[in-house]
């Protein structure tokens, strides 16, 4: 299979939606459909007490309610995504990663299932409670393919930053017993069928051993087996779905080395996979950066799905 890198020097306009979106002071909407991941049986605790706490901009804590936020489209194409922020696994950045995110793709026909996960320092009796609630909310998804009018068949992954090391995880051990099964959900299969990875963490191992994610999930002192069991470029394999990759250059939370890190990895695995480097755009930048050739890559994934096939 070919495998593709792209170093995007230009410019260019990109999406629409970075801008609007991302000045607009956060709210969730009061119609918003959401659904638990776990009505009963939840691993690893009840968590935090007392209600979330959502900043103005849309960072959200306390969480002890994890659940899928639907963005379901007028005409809906088929295709689904979970989309799942990032904020080094200490806070959701709601408000400028996957709520426009989804806005954005639920104005263009596809189904968009917005993820709020369990953050490991929450008082939960384990790190692992956002890996378990992005294997359950692939699993869900599928459960509601016939609800929502979805091809079982082309289910996807997006994440940003620490998101998008939820999603790397997830994409490379599908099948990683995390939790105990609780009901039929869970014989369904967690894969997605392909994955969008947005200035992700990736690696856990020295040299990109300073991350925010890192802590978070591993504490202050991790052996270097506990580092490689969450750096994503470690767990691949042939059976990774194909993969788009998106970072600036001059990213200061998350080297690049990441992308790089990881795309040799699948290219050595065979995975199809395609991959933007911008040259300035830094950390966080959710649909965009204005004024920086980030906001291409929306339009950019837009066409990597068409030639995958996942978007019409």
């Amino acid at each position: 299979m070919r495998t593709f890198i792209i170093f995007t020097i230009l410019l260019l306009t990109g999406s629409r939606y970075a801008a609007q979106n991302q000045e607009n002071k956060f709210q969730i909407s009061k119609d918003s459909e959401q659904i638990p991941l776990w009505t009963n049986d939840m691993p690893d605790g009840s968590g935090p007490q007392g209600a979330e706490i959502i900043t103005a901009k849309g960072s959200v804590t306390n969480i002890s309610n994890p659940r899928l936020i639907v963005h379901q489209p007028s005409n809906p194409n088929g295709t689904a995504i979970l989309v799942i922020s990032g904020g080094g696994y200490a806070h959701i950045e709601m408000g400028k990663e996957s709520t426009p995110t989804a806005n954005w793709l639920q104005s263009a026909g596809i189904t968009a299932f917005e993820l709020i996960y369990r953050l490991p320092s929450e008082n939960w009796k384990t790190t692992n409670v956002p890996f378990e609630d992005a294997q359950r909310a692939m699993r869900m998804v599928r459960s509601l393919a016939k609800k929502y009018k979805i091809d079982a068949n082309k289910v996807g992954i997006l994440g940003f930053s620490a998101g998008g090391h939820l999603a790397g995880f997830i994409s490379a051990q599908p099948d990683k017993k995390l939790y105990k099964p609780i009901d039929k959900i869970d014989s369904l299969s967690a894969r997605p069928d392909f994955a969008g990875l947005i200035y992700p963490v990736v690696s856990m191992l020295p040299p990109n051993d300073k991350t925010h994610s890192r802590k978070s999930i591993l504490g202050e002192n991790p052996s270097g087996v506990e580092e490689a069991a969450f750096s994503v470029e470690k767990l691949v394999s042939s059976n990774m779905p194909v993969t788009f990759l998106a970072q600036a250059m001059d990213d200061p939370i998350s080297s690049i080395d990441n992308s790089l890190l990881l795309y040799s990895a699948l290219k050595k695995v065979n995975v199809k996979t395609e991959m933007h480097l911008f040259p300035t755009g830094g950390h966080g930048w959710g649909l965009g950066k204005k004024g920086s050739p980030t906001t291409a890559w929306p339009e950019l994934f837009k066409t990597w799905m068409k030639n995958n096939s996942f978007w019409k």
